[in-house]
């Protein structure tokens, strides 16, 4: 203890652990410490009340300097894990970098209205729209930069378990497919009215997304839609005569998921049978088997032409593929908790882990360096993938229940282009327009929205936006 503490602090611990003794009832071992330390005179009753209440005092201090030191810890290691997940241009706030941007707790708006669990959602491709659907049989359009309900669409009976806005160039329909078997077809412009409805599957219609056409200065267009259904079958429609073009027919089990490529050369399903299929979408042909996961694979979806070069370089590529080159890599999400990202061939390239439960949507960061996944451990997960693909950022509690449902907001195209789609980050371009100011990528084309919206079991959406 001397080699700690001056004479002086020596002299006043010993005066305060005496004090102590007296102020505690015990007397005796108070003057068993002042014969064996020689203080006699120096510390009479004056001087000891003085000392009085000092030890249990200095105690109680460091007890809670203890604790906010501990405190600051941890907030510092919050503030570094941010500091290291982040670029120096995305740590300004004010200037957020669209490549670059991640949500951030809290949400920006939480949408409420439906009364049972939400099972999908989709961005209106040019208009601040946003549709959900539910366990409750309807859709609800929301503004999402309002956070306002605009309308509530009914006409399913069953409940709505997918939906998505596309169609033909100058007429964005909204196509939504339901446990009632049947797929509807809704026009926006007429104030959501059902114009079509397309019957044909023998089971539920687990998802849906519009095929686009390729088609120059409007890729995002088309006439295509594909399902994918519980009758273990795909199906291909046309939307503008209601038939149904052509049947897919090679999984063993229910198809939970289907998306197409940004050219729509190229469809990627997956399903209960734990495999991921990828077809041409002209022939119907099965062009790749996806075998690895270890349970039902929930959701699958292509990778951005902007992720190649991040995406090359883990699998170990030369140099990446050329970008106007469609489905060359993809991700699959399970429920056996792991991501799997693939190249177009069938070969795994990396296998994410780090969900503590079944893994429900995937979207690739229209930038291309990140990959950001939902699932029922009701976080958000964004993933580097210039840094072998780990976990860089989480969202705990993003919803308070299992996370369903995830889509990226789509890009602006500026100038005399066709305003087009880039859902789920699925278009060719892949850069976009932060919100409140379009930032353009180097083409100059397009710009990428930094918004996100996701939907829950606990019956609401959110928006998380820049």
């Amino acid at each position: 203890m001397s080699q700690l503490l001056t004479n002086r602090q020596a002299e006043e611990l010993h005066k305060a652990i005496i004090a102590y003794f007296n102020v505690a009832g015990l007397p005796a071992s108070a003057a068993a410490l002042r014969e064996e330390l020689n203080i006699g005179e120096s510390l009479d009753t004056a001087t000891s009340k003085k000392y009085e209440g000092l030890l249990e005092k200095k105690w109680t201090s460091v007890v809670r300097l203890q604790k906010k030191i501990m405190d600051l810890e941890s907030r510092n290691a919050n503030l570094q894990a941010e500091l290291d997940s982040a670029t120096p241009t995305s740590l300004s706030r004010r200037n957020v970098d669209p490549a670059s941007w991640l949500p951030r707790s809290p949400a920006t708006l939480g949408l409420q209205s439906h009364r049972g669990p939400v099972n999908c959602i989709a961005f209106h491709p040019i208009f601040s729209s946003l549709a959900s659907g539910s366990e409750d049989t309807t859709l609800k359009i929301w503004d999402w930069e309002l956070g306002e309900l605009e309308r509530t669409v009914k006409g399913h009976t069953k409940a709505v378990l997918d939906c998505d806005f596309g169609g033909p160039r100058g007429g964005t329909l909204l196509a939504s497919c339901s446990s009632d078997l049947t797929i509807k077809l809704w026009d926006p412009a007429d104030e959501y009215k059902n114009i079509r409805t397309l019957p044909g599957h023998d089971h539920s219609v687990s998802a849906i997304r519009f095929i686009p056409s390729g088609a120059a200065g409007a890729p995002a267009s088309g006439n295509l839609l594909v399902s994918a259904s519980r009758d273990k079958t795909l199906r291909i429609w046309d939307v503008t005569t209601g038939y149904c073009v052509k049947t897919l027919r090679g999984h063993a089990d229910w198809v939970r998921d289907v998306c197409a490529s940004f050219d729509g050369r190229w469809l990627l399903s997956a399903g209960t049978d734990q495999t991921a299929r990828l077809w041409d979408a002209t022939s119907g042909e099965t062009k790749a088997t996806f075998l690895d996961h270890e349970h039902v694979i929930e959701c699958c979806v292509f990778a951005p032409a902007a992720c190649y070069p991040h995406l090359a370089s883990l699998a170990s590529l030369k140099k990446p593929p050329p970008a106007s080159s469609s489905g060359e890599f993809l991700a699959t999400g399970s429920r056996d908790k792991t991501i799997k990202l693939w190249d177009s061939r069938g070969t795994l390239i990396r296998t994410l882990r780090g969900h503590d439960n079944w893994i429900r949507a995937l979207v690739f960061h229209p930038g291309g360096r990140y990959l950001l996944s939902v699932s029922d451990d009701k976080t958000i997960r964004c993933w580097d993938l210039a840094q072998e693909a780990k976990c860089v950022k989480t969202l705990d509690d993003a919803h308070n229940h299992f996370v369903t449902s995830l889509r990226w907001a789509p890009g602006v195209v500026k100038g005399p282009q066709q305003q087009q789609q880039a859902v789920n980050g699925e278009d060719g371009a892949s850069a976009s327009a932060a919100k409140g100011g379009k930032v353009d990528d180097p083409g100059g084309k397009e710009s990428i929205r930094c918004v996100i919206a996701t939907g829950s079991v606990d019956m609401s959406v959110r928006v998380f936006a820049s």
